[in-house]
């Protein structure tokens, strides 16, 4: 049984901030990075740019662009601001070939594709904390949340 959406997102919003190592933190970054350079578009960062439906991100991506929010991936487990943006970025890349949207059953399907490929544990844990708990949270509130990582 897939849990619902209020569930994950009391996880994330009633949860404490999880510790995570200097070590694994960079690890993530790394590991995103080299993600992130294998993408086979151009991504441009913007303040304020934010899709309002999947399809017109993939009308984009299709065209070999993608925009990527710079306020959507600020938490202070990344060592820098581009190792949040890249995460956006594969993650938005992973719901393209999944052909899914902005739902809860859309993170999580975007989700389980990158976890896929993640080379821990500890990391699939962070991601899906950011992607799914954190993209629950949003949904659940209808605004974002406070950025954290959480390990129910």
């Amino acid at each position: 049984m897939t849990p619902n959406l209020e569930t994950l997102a009391k996880l994330y919003l009633e949860g404490e901030s999880a510790e995570i190592s200097e070590q694994t933190k960079q690890k993530f970054c790394n590991w995103m990075m080299g993600e992130f350079q294998q993408l086979p578009f151009a991504v441009q960062a913007s303040n304020d740019m934010e899709y309002d439906t999947a399809t017109d991100m993939f009308d984009d991506i299709t065209q070999n662009h993608l925009w990527v929010s710079l306020e959507n991936y600020g938490s202070d487990i990344y060592p820098s601001i581009f190792c949040g943006f890249a995460l956006q970025a594969v993650h938005d890349y992973d719901r393209y070939k999944t052909n899914t949207d902005f739902s809860l059953e859309g993170e999580i399907a975007a989700y389980r594709r990158l976890a896929k490929r993640s080379p821990s544990l500890e990391i699939q844990k962070i991601l899906y904390s950011e992607l799914v708990l954190k993209s629950a949270a949003h949904l659940y509130l209808d605004r974002k949340p406070e950025p954290k990582v959480v390990f129910p």
